[in-house]
């Protein structure tokens, strides 16, 4: 068989995802093409501007939802027009378009799309918080400045049910799915978690990993890391608060590392010390850094699958995270780390104390992660989905 994956080139998780199951799959002796999508300067800025005059002229959100209106038309590209099967990853922010995938549609090729938020199935938002209008119309969306029945996510929300409903959603955490299984046009859904590279993410020598970084060696290192630190999904105000619960902020050190964008004072005022590690990382780095943590924290209020978790249990570092989303596959409470209440900042602070004070066997934390995250397994049931599909 032969697979096309396609995905925005853009940085981020997803972009990382898609290269990770492209090459898990090419070990396993599938014929994969990865068609990166270089997305032009004006696709991506006549989207947003058509976002800014449908929402009033108000650049509130204006991030936070796509609408797909340009893009570009793939279809007649070798590798897909040799492949068996069209795998779409993220492809938003003038990666493809609503009328683009139609054309892949029309090619008559099974398609599959793994879904990396919740896009694919709500009318324009990436994520839908508490918010389920998603499952009938959407319309009255609380991102727009003006909702309304008939608003731009009701407009898009309709378009999709149309041209998406012979597509085949693959969710990265049961969470996801049973979000996606609300939708009125998603028919048919599974869940196959992230690649991990095992490989990469593995037990080092801890005392080495903090000389390499200059961390401290005489405190607990609590790590935490986003591609945007001060964004408010990813709950770093729940964080500072659990830390500034803990007994003795003399014994613990906070390393973050990620972007902060447009805020410099972010980091001032920290309840225990804290070390901002704001350059980017390869992967080998990454893995270093895991290891020389006592314990990673998530503390996002929304993850579809939580790829710093399993990459932290791959490198023998319990990990804390709330109990809310794509976390509760990947952390088992109290055996592999702990999941805390909902934006519940005590709770989380209980958490890093539980883990902080518990002694955990690092070849058992990673032994669970690359039983459910390597490359082999993963790429297994995507074989197994795309001879599903080739079968009927």
């Amino acid at each position: 068989m032969k697979i096309a994956i396609v995905n925005t080139e853009t940085p981020g998780g997803a972009y990382v995802a898609s290269q990770r199951v492209c090459h898990a799959l090419q070990k396993q002796g599938v014929e994969v093409s990865f068609v990166s999508i270089k997305a032009t300067k004006w696709n991506f800025l006549w989207e947003r501007f058509c976002i800014w005059v449908n929402n009033r002229f108000s650049r509130k959100n204006l991030f936070a939802v796509s609408i797909a209106n340009t893009g570009t038309d793939i279809s007649q590209l070798p590798a897909i027009q040799q492949a068996d099967i069209i795998h779409l990853h993220w492809i938003n922010q003038g990666g493809l378009s609503l009328r683009n995938i139609e054309q892949l549609q029309a090619l008559g090729k099974p398609i599959v799309w793994t879904m990396h938020d919740m896009w694919p199935f709500t009318g324009i938002c990436h994520h839908a918080h508490g918010c389920t209008n998603y499952s009938d119309n959407c319309g009255n969306c609380h991102l727009l400045k003006c909702p309304s029945e008939s608003d731009l996510s009701s407009c898009v929300l309709a378009k999709k049910r149309v041209g998406f409903s012979s597509i085949h959603f693959v969710a990265v955490s049961t969470w996801l799915q049973h979000k996606a299984e609300q939708s009125p046009f998603v028919k048919s859904v599974v869940t196959i978690p992230n690649v991990l590279d095992t490989s990469v993410f593995t037990i080092q020598d801890k005392k080495e990993a903090r000389r390499y970084y200059q961390l401290p060696v005489d405190k607990k290192i609590i790590l935490m890391g986003a591609g945007k630190l001060n964004d408010p999904i990813k709950g770093f105000i729940y964080l500072r608060e659990a830390l500034s619960k803990l007994d003795n902020p003399n014994l613990y050190c906070l390393c973050v590392f990620g972007g902060i964008k447009k805020a410099p004072h972010f980091l001032d005022n920290m309840p225990i010390q804290t070390i901002w590690l704001h350059r980017s990382f390869t992967s080998t780095e990454l893995a270093k850094l895991y290891v020389a943590a006592d314990v990673t924290v998530v503390p996002s209020l929304y993850e579809t699958f939580g790829q710093t978790l399993s990459e932290s249990l791959s490198c023998g570092t319990p990990v804390v995270s709330f109990n809310n989303s794509g976390q509760t596959d990947i952390i088992i409470h109290k055996q592999n780390g702990y999941l805390a209440q909902w934006k519940n900042a005590e709770d989380l602070s209980k958490g890093i104390l539980y883990v902080l004070s518990h002694s955990f066997d690092t070849e058992e934390l990673r032994k669970s992660a690359v039983s459910r995250y390597s490359e082999s397994v993963v790429a297994q049931q995507y074989r197994q989905l795309y001879q599903s599909l080739l079968s009927k």
